[in-house]
This record gives structure tokens, C-alpha cells and sequence, in this order.
């Protein structure tokens, strides 16, 4: 198999300059792994949002503040780690997170009380935020992080593609509880993994700048990934309700939610091999133009091929978008921990979308409206990123 370029132009961290000395296969599998654990939450909670629904007569609002329990955890837990990032083995840091969601998601399956369910999310959301904190550790100390994330992601939507289309019929034979307790195996799989993570720690000096003040282009990032993150997520806890309603079952949606991480694999292995000679404005500004406007489509076509068509291009722009985006964060002093924060943010974010989203489903007595609004204030995160992907590129770090 054909070695990583030795060299990643796509960040200027000075931490996290030097070459890519990790062996190719083991850390590929790790961080595929570390990448489909962390996720797979913000990706299959919304079948558990459908089916929760169904069987327990659950409001939006509910189910909205739901996700967002598991979400706002999820920051929590990142935030929490963020700080001490440098001083922490991200294998240790794996089994860890493990632990908590495969309890979490076993144990919501034996439950229909929502205060019980609740905890539930906040457990799975603990432990998805320390998972995504060693991905974001172990990749900062490959020495090329942004293209292991691209390759991360392109490994993580390869696993959801089967994982899209078997988790909606365990749910149509065996209901919500079969799901959790699906998402709780898949989670023992991917933690045993992810044991290939890189381990070990940064040495005292490393550790030393991640105390570095971000700055006011590491705020800048902060808000591009609040911005990208609120505006395209709103809608994602209630995606698969959207497609209900214009009349698409849970195991169609399905399919194309398959074909969708499919065609994402393709698109970040492509980004994986050219991101580190691509500059970082264009790129960015173009993905998260695409994201908008596929957002505010979602839902406001009204056929099945449209909602589908609309719905891969959202998901291959947003896929694009996320390594493109945390790429500013790897290239800012102490780039590790901002990239952790960047991703906390994601997830802070997301947690307000979902809880916005529910009310104004609520309010309004349908999905129409989230759409265009969250493409709206997906794209103002173009307004927050560029001065610092434009400032990157005149100094030729990419």
C-alpha cells in the first residue's frame, strides 16, 4: 500500500510540523474506527428518534431536547478534555469512552421512561465527546491530522453505508430496543478497534504551548464551526421524519442514507490525497456554499428522487466541509487543542440546533422552515472562516 505524502502543507501548527511517521494500516483502522465510534450517535440517533416516537407517542420538542441532552454531553466531554489535552493517551482515552456508551446504549433498551432515556443520551454523549477527543488527539500526533481525518471519515462512511441499511429493519423487527442494543454491539466492535489508535503523550514542551491563547483567528474558527454546525445540523435528529412526511418509509430512507456515506467515502478519499496541496479559502467557501443550499432543500422538495438527490449532495458537502474547516484549527499554535475545542463547538452547536429545530417543528406543525433558516446561518459561517483561510494561503502554508 502506497505511503501518505511525507509532508502535510494543510496546517501550520508549529507542534505538528514535522513528518508522518505513522504506519499506514494499524493507524487507518484506528482512526476509521475512533471515527465511526465517535459518530455513529449524530448519524443513527435519528432512527431512534423515529422509533421512540412511534412507540412511546414521544412530542418533537421532546425528542429534541433528547438529542440535545446527548449532544450538549457530548461538548461537555471535549471541552472537558481540551484542556488538558497533551497530557492525555488517546488509547486510554478510547477504552474509556467505550465503556460508557456500550452501558448507555445496552441499558436504554431496557427502559421506555423518558427521564431514563434521558440519562441514557447523556451517558452516550459523554462518551461519544472522549471518543472524538482521542481521534482528534491521536490524529494532531500523526504529523498530518487534517488528511487522517479526511481518511477517517472515508473509512467511517464505508461502515455506515451497511450500518444505514440494517439498522432500519432491526427497528422494523425488533423496535427501538433493537436498535440500541444493535448500536451497543457495533460500539463494542469499533472500541476494540480503536485500540490501534497512536498512543502515548506529548513531551513537556508540547504540553507547555498547548497553553497558548487561542487568539482572535482561533475565535474565528469557533464560529465557523458554530455557525456550519447549527445551520446544517438543526434538521438532523429530525431527517428521517422529514423524509416520512413526504412519504418515504424509515427503510427507503435507508438506502439513502446508504448511498449517501458511500458516496462521502469517495469524496474524503479523494480529499485525503490532494488536501495538502489545496489552498484553504476556495475549498472551504465552495463546500459550505454547497452544504447551505442543500440544507434548505431538505425540506422543501416534495418527491422522493429530489429529497434523495438533495440529501447525498448534503451529506458529501458536510463531510467535505468538517476536515476543511478543523483543518484552521490544526494550523493555529497548540493546534490540538483548539481542534478539540473546534469539535466541542460542533457539538455545543448542534445541541442548540436540535432543541430550535424541535420547537419550531412544534410551533409550526412541520419540518418546512428549518431548512432554509439553517441554510441560512450555514453560510454566514463563510463570513467567520475566510479572513483566516485567506491570511493562511498569502503566507503559503497550503
Amino acid at each position: 500500500m502506497p505511503r501518505l505524502s511525507t509532508m502535510d502543507h494543510s496546517h501550520g501548527s508549529t507542534v505538528n510540523s514535522g513528518r508522518d511517521t505513522a504506519p499506514f494500516a494499524p493507524t487507518l483502522i484506528g482512526i476509521g474506527a475512533a471515527t465511526a465510534a465517535a459518530h455513529i450517535g449524530n448519524n443513527f440517533t435519528t432512527y431512534l428518534v423515529g422509533g421512540l416516537m412511534d412507540r412511546f407517542g414521544f412530542t418533537p420538542f421532546a425528542m429534541g431536547a433528547w438529542n440535545m441532552a446527548e449532544t450538549l454531553s457530548y461538548a461537555a466531554a471535549m471541552f472537558l478534555v481540551a484542556p488538558r489535552a497533551r497530557g492525555i493517551d488517546a488509547r486510554v482515552l478510547a477504552i474509556i469512552a467505550s465503556a460508557v456508551v456500550i452501558a448507555a446504549q445496552a441499558g436504554s433498551a431496557l427502559t421506555g421512561a423518558y427521564p431514563l432515556l434521558l440519562a441514557g443520551r447523556i451517558g452516550t454523549g459523554l462518551g461519544f465527546g472522549l471518543m472524538n477527543s482521542a481521534l482528534n488527539l491521536a490524529a494532531g500526533r500523526t504529523g498530518n491530522p487534517a488528511r487522517w481525518i479526511s481518511l477517517g471519515i472515508a473509512v467511517q462512511t464505508l461502515l455506515y453505508s451497511g450500518i444505514a441499511v440494517v439498522l432500519p429493519m432491526i427497528g422494523r423487527d425488533y423496535g427501538a430496543g433493537g436498535m440500541f442494543f444493535g448500536l451497543a454491539g457495533i460500539s463494542v466492535l469499533f472500541g476494540l478497534c480503536a485500540l490501534l489508535l497512536p498512543g502515548g503523550k506529548a513531551a513537556a514542551a508540547e504540553q507547555a504551548q498547548a497553553a497558548t491563547p487561542i487568539g482572535a483567528e482561533g475565535w474565528r474558527v469557533l464560529a465557523a464551526m458554530a455557525l456550519f454546525a447549527f445551520g446544517s445540523l438543526a434538521i438532523w435528529p429530525f431527517i428521517e421524519r422529514t423524509a416520512h412526511a413526504i412519504g418515504i418509509p424509515a427503510t427507503q430512507f435507508g438506502l439513502y442514507q446508504s448511498a449517501a456515506v458511500l458516496a462521502s467515502a469517495v469524496g474524503n478519499a479523494g480529499l485525503a490525497v490532494v488536501i495538502g496541496r489545496l489552498p484553504r479559502a476556495w475549498p472551504l467557501a465552495a463546500a459550505l456554499g454547497v452544504c447551505s443550499l442543500m440544507c434548505a432543500l431538505l425540506t422543501t422538495v416534495g418527491s422522493a428522487p429530489a429529497f434523495g438527490a438533495a440529501f447525498i449532495a448534503f451529506m458529501v458537502s458536510w463531510f467535505l466541509t468538517y476536515p476543511l474547516l478543523i483543518r484552521l484549527a490544526y494550523a493555529q499554535p497548540g493546534g490540538e487543542r483548539l481542534a478539540v475545542m473546534t469539535s466541542g463547538t460542533w457539538l455545543l452547536a448542534q445541541s442548540l440546533g436540535s432543541l430550535a429545530a424541535g420547537a419550531m417543528a412544534q410551533g409550526f406543525g412541520a419540518y418546512t422552515l428549518i431548512g432554509p433558516a439553517g441554510g441560512v446561518i450555514c453560510a454566514l459561517a463563510i463570513v467567520a472562516a475566510m479572513p483566516v483561510a485567506r491570511r493562511l494561503d498569502r503566507e503559503g502554508g497550503g
